[in-house]
């Protein structure tokens, strides 16, 4: 299997990536298992198609142990990230899940300003004022719902950012310096990634007493679309074609992510927006545009 076709054409790719994670919240809300069991399929299944990939492609060659540690470590912010999500799309849905996790850029650009002195730009700091309106209209449409359910999937839905950071600037340092990195070298620490996050997350659903059960073909169908599309596909497209991209068009590109997931959140779970929320929506959207490129730097792969 070759995506070195995908590679000269990384504009069309990326679009078809962001598209087809834009449904991994709509098959993590459509599994019908607990949110650790389906982050857990999604992570294992992927993984077996990345392990498929590294053997065709001939990546299972000696790596630093360094790198590897690392990335270990990166399957564990990737587990927890992908808990507090698929925690988050259960008790908020998909669409608000998905856009509180986009929440990432402003999570990385405090944090590099705390940690190591970046500068945040003006349109960086219009967007933080921007982002928190934008949320409330959104969420203040749901008063009703404000139950605490609802209080608990949107502290998940933080958190989704904050571990999902993490997992970005442990994934930075993974594909720094790499001298595979021009594409010979597409798979390998995906592959690792994936399977320290399996080995966790099955440990965690091991732990909590949940069933590894599938619970009919429809549910099957969602894990296996989460896994191999959005886990494997659709992640391997993105983080190999974005930075071939320039970074305001694949700002741009990716917000198409979080846009979509909103919208099926609407069209396939009936949430109730009125032109308030979407108001809301909009200024969110534009808010973790700002954050992507607001600072001059290479736009972060969406939350996925």
């Amino acid at each position: 299997m070759s995506f070195h076709r995908f590679y000269k054409h990384p504009v069309p790719a990326l679009i078809i990536g962001a598209v087809i994670i834009s449904f991994s919240g709509i098959f993590v809300k459509t599994s019908m298992v607990p949110p650790l069991v389906s982050a857990f399929y999604r992570v294992f299944l992927g993984c077996l198609f990345l392990v498929c990939a590294c053997w065709i492609k001939g990546e299972f060659k000696k790596k630093s142990l360094k790198k590897n540690l690392v990335a270990i470590l990166c399957g564990l912010a990737f587990s927890l990230d992908l808990f507090c999500w698929h925690t988050s799309i259960k008790h908020i849905g998909p669409g608000l899940a998905t856009i509180l996790g986009n929440g990432q850029v402003f999570v990385l650009a405090i944090m590099g300003w705390l940690v190591f002195k970046e500068r945040l730009g003006v349109w960086f700091v219009f967007s933080l004022p921007l982002v928190f309106l934008g949320l409330f209209m959104v969420i203040g449409l749901d008063v009703e719902q404000l139950s605490s359910d609802y209080l608990l999937g949107l502290v998940f839905g933080g958190l989704t950012a904050v571990f999902y950071s993490i997992f970005i600037l442990l994934l930075r340092y993974l594909q720094s310096d790499d001298p595979n990195r021009s594409g010979d070298s597409v798979f390998y620490y995906q592959m690792v990634v994936t399977a320290a996050a399996s080995f966790f997350l099955g440990s965690a659903v091991f732990a909590s007493g949940d069933s590894f059960a599938i619970p009919g073909i429809s549910s099957l169908f969602s894990l296996l679309g989460l896994g191999f599309l959005s886990q494997a596909f659709g992640w391997v497209l993105i983080s190999n074609c974005l930075p071939k991209v320039q970074a305001s068009r694949a700002g741009l590109i990716l917000l198409l992510q979080p846009t979509l997931a909103f919208i099926w959140d609407v069209l396939f779970f009936n949430r109730q927006t009125g032109i308030a929320g979407w108001l809301g929506v909009v200024m969110v959207l534009i808010a973790i545009y700002l954050g992507m490129t607001g600072r001059g730097r290479k736009v972060q792969p969406e939350k996925v």
